[in-house]
């Protein structure tokens, strides 16, 4: 706290008589500690943080910046696409296989279906 006053002895010498006559309240302390403690564990994060949140915390904090979310946007496309891809591959290369066996067993009624 800064005084505008060129002179501050006046003010210490009010300061330095000043006494205070009133008591302190019962268990003034005691609740000042308390307060204290509570006030420390709001500041503290949870000791038993898990990977989904420390996930979301990092989530919250970087996805304001824009590049960090554009890179974000950026690779669930790509992760979205490539999954999409593989799935399309495997329900493909299943029909081609049941097409085929159909195909055989049209030219051929007497070959045997195989089962894959």
């Amino acid at each position: 706290m800064k005084f505008e006053s060129e002179n501050p002895e006046p003010l210490r010498k009010v300061l330095r008589e000043w006494r205070v006559t009133e008591p302190l309240p019962p268990r003034f302390q005691e609740g000042v500690w308390r307060s204290i403690q509570q006030a420390e564990a709001k500041a503290m994060p949870a000791t038993t943080t898990t990977l989904w949140s420390l996930c979301k915390a990092w989530l919250a904090a970087a996805l304001p910046r824009p590049a960090v979310a554009t890179a974000y946007l950026g690779v669930l496309l790509v992760a979205g696409m490539a999954t999409g891809y593989w799935q399309a591959r495997q329900t493909t290369a299943r029909w081609d296989n049941e097409l085929g066996a159909r195909y055989v067993q049209s030219v051929d009624p007497y070959q045997k279906p195989s089962r894959s």
